[in-house]
């Protein structure tokens, strides 16, 4: 995994940020987000609030979003709770970017499963398109990051680009997949092979097919 370093500090990023508050219609998220809690617990929804905050910077730049420390701190200070622990959060889960990223950030899962059905072709495929982990393409249209599992072992390789999941993969298919984003089109989601709906067994059934029709005891083939 490529390592995550927080965006520093500095006079031009307050000046673009310091101001952060909610949309309209965002306010109203957060308040309701807010309110599932109990009384007392209101710090619990620093998560999704984390969430949501990065997605309407995201609105804003065009991007996947990302979290700013002045919106970090926007984020603290309406929960009632330590700057240094929303920051904690933000840099633990790698659903949050705390670093600017492109219109489409590219995580591509390189644990064992994945790599063991060709996570490294993906990467290399997503190299030659001109990418680099940890970094943003010089056209702000893909960041490149490699990620641990992501839970799709059933269907790898597979690689998360924004909301969506695209796994079965090789590299023609991710080439594909790329092109059609940078094109301004959207490509099938999931599983890229044809004829697969989700990840059962390709081929149909392997296990338990006697019991299509009847109940059969398997216990004296054991």
């Amino acid at each position: 995994m490529a390592d995550r370093h927080p965006e520093p500090d500095s006079p031009e990023l307050r000046a673009r940020w310091g101001n952060f508050a909610w949309t309209e219609a965002n306010a109203a998220k957060a308040k309701e987000i807010v309110a599932r809690y109990p009384a007392g617990r209101q710090r619990s929804a620093v998560m999704p609030l984390l969430d949501l905050a990065q997605r309407q910077v995201g609105a804003e730049e065009n991007t996947q979003g990302w979290l700013p420390l002045p919106v970090m701190e926007y984020i603290a200070a309406q929960l009632d709770m330590p700057i240094i622990r929303v920051l904690e959060v933000a840099t633990f889960y790698t659903m949050y970017n705390i670093a600017p990223v492109g219109r489409f950030h590219v995580q591509v899962c390189g644990t064992t499963p994945c790599m063991l059905r060709g996570s490294d072709d993906i990467l290399a495929a997503c190299k030659a398109k001109g990418m680099k982990k940890g970094h943003t393409t010089a056209d702000g249209l893909f960041t490149l990051t490699e990620v641990e599992c992501m839970g799709n072992c059933s269907s790898a390789p597979m690689v998360q680009i924004n909301d969506d999941n695209y796994e079965d993969l090789t590299a023609t298919r991710i080439e594909h997949i790329l092109d059609e984003l940078a094109a301004g089109r959207q490509p099938k989601t999931g599983t890229q092979e044809p004829g697969r709906h989700t990840v059962e067994p390709l081929g149909g059934p392997t296990t338990l097919t006697a019991m299509v029709d009847a109940n059969h005891d398997y216990r004296g083939e054991w």
